[in-house]
Order: C-alpha cells, then structure tokens, then sequence
C-alpha cells in the first residue's frame, strides 16, 4: 500500500489505474477505524480491482464546542489496517493541503432539506461541511464507486442527493451497520464512554428494535412512539436530541400510507453522541 498525503500523488496513480482500465473504489473516513470501517473496506474492494481510502479529520464539519482537536487519531494503527485489508493507496492530507485558502473562507457544499434537519438541527453547518469535503474528495480521487456506512444514514442521504444534483458519476454504496455484541453500533466515539455509560449505551439499539415492532405490527401513530421512547431514554440516562421516525428516501415526515421507513435516534451519554438507525417496512396500518 503507497501512503501519499498530496492532490497530486492520488491523481497520478488513479490516472495510471485507469489507463489499464481498471475500476476504482473509495472509502472517505476520518481514521481511528474499527471493525465497522473495515467492514466497508472489503464491501469496497468487491466493487473495483484498485481501492483507495481517506484519512482526514475534516474541520469543517466540527462545531466550534466540539472535538475536534481532541478526536482520537491513530495515523499508524490506520495504516496497518488498510493495508492488511488490501488497499492499494492511503491519502493522508493535512488541513492545508484539503483547504488551501482556510476552511473558514472556503467554497462550501449545502443540501437544502437535508442538512438542517435531524443532526443539522443540533449541529449547524455539520453537513454543509460533509458535502463540502466529500464533493473535494470526489474531485481528487474520481472514484467508480464510493462506500459509506449506514449507521450515520443522514450523511448517507446527504451524500446520495448530493451526488444526483451535482451530476456526480460516482455509485454510492451503503454498508449495514456492524456491532458489538449486545447491539451498540460501532463508532470511534464508543471509547468516550465510560464503564457505566458502556452499560447504558445498547438502550438506543433496544429502543430502535422496539419502534420497529410496533410499526411493522401495524402501528402508525409516530408522535407517540416518538416521545414515549425519548422519555424512557431520557429516564434512562441519556440527553436526548432526537428519536424520529422518517421515510427512508428523503428524511421527511412519513404518512402512514409509507411502507419504507426509518428510525433514527441521537443521544449523548457524557462526551459521547451516539447516532443510530433502523430500517423500517411497515406493516398494514391497523384499524382500530
């Protein structure tokens, strides 16, 4: 695996794969990867004979109280992981090398309807940054086939219309949501989580598993399946910022004639914010 941290070494080597006509996959992440990131690495490498993943803690898209400086990176770990997984080239640039004039000043990427919704609410600008650095990422690496996983379905989506609206020819391929054991979906962000927090933490998978019952069992009435699993996670421990119940093409409010749906909840538990997802196929309404 080459490691390169700049524009022009990841156009050369793409340039030179694609002249011997092979297809190129991609996985834009921000390091510090688990077993869920690598998870999209091997559904990446099904889709192309060259792979090509990111490194790149994007400041855009960290809020002015949030981690940025403290998120967790592990450069070398990364490494050895890619490679092991059979990447073929690791772009590792820094902030000047992604924002030459400043991410504060920089052109920036909005999806209206989607960014400002759900996490957008609770972390403004969050997506316009997302857009922003994945369109960059787009540019520099001209990838056949992008994979992102379906535990952060907002971004997903974000990046799906994205993608249609700019006339983008890249495929996008979402990966199911790996977890641990007892169901917490996987993230960098679980090792904030301490001993009793870690305890807590499934609750939200619980609580998504139960809103997915209820509606596959007939029930439409989400206002009320929304608070009441807000109210149990919030007696629970957690400061809720959202349990929603949406339809899955577009993040818009469902009718209850909508068969395809999704659950969604974001949560903190001390310095953590948990997000996760479950698709829904609802069931017939019920009658009475």
């Amino acid at each position: 695996m080459d490691i390169v941290t700049t524009i022009a070494a990841v156009r050369e080597r793409v340039a030179a794969w694609r002249a011997a006509g092979e297809q190129v996959a991609f996985v834009p992440t921000m390091g510090n990867l688990h077993a869920g990131h690598i998870s999209l690495i091997e559904l990446a490498r099904r889709h192309g004979q060259r792979f090509v993943a990111s490194i790149f803690v994007n400041p855009m898209q960290f809020g002015p109280n949030e981690d940025f400086n403290h998120y967790p990176r592990t450069p070398g770990r990364d490494a050895g992981m890619l490679a092991e997984a059979g990447c073929d080239l690791m772009f590792q640039p820094d902030v000047a090398e992604m924002y030459p004039s400043a991410p504060d000043i920089a052109t920036r990427v909005e999806v209206p309807g989607l960014s400002t919704i759900l996490c957008g609410e609770f972390r403004p600008g969050h997506f316009e940054g997302v857009a922003t650095v994945v369109a960059k990422l787009f540019n520099i690496v001209q990838p056949d086939v992008a994979v992102f996983g379906e535990k952060d379905f907002q971004q997903l989506t974000v990046i799906r219309r994205m993608v249609a609206d700019l006339c983008l020819p890249v495929r996008i391929v979402g990966a199911p949501t790996m977890r641990e054991a007892d169901g917490l979906a996987m993230s960098s962000r679980n090792q904030y989580l301490d001993a009793t927090q870690r305890g807590l933490a499934p609750r939200l998978y619980a609580e998504l598993q139960r809103a997915v019952a209820v509606i596959e069992g007939g029930g439409r009435d989400f206002a009320a399946l929304e608070s009441a699993a807000t109210a149990r996670l919030a007696a629970a421990g957690f400061q809720v910022d959202y349990f929603a119940v949406r339809r899955a093409a577009d993040l818009q409010l469902p009718q209850a004639d909508d068969a395809e749906l999704v659950a969604l909840v974001a949560a903190r538990l001390g310095r953590a914010r948990l997000i996760d997802n479950l698709r829904i196929v609802a069931g017939p309404p019920r009658t009475t």
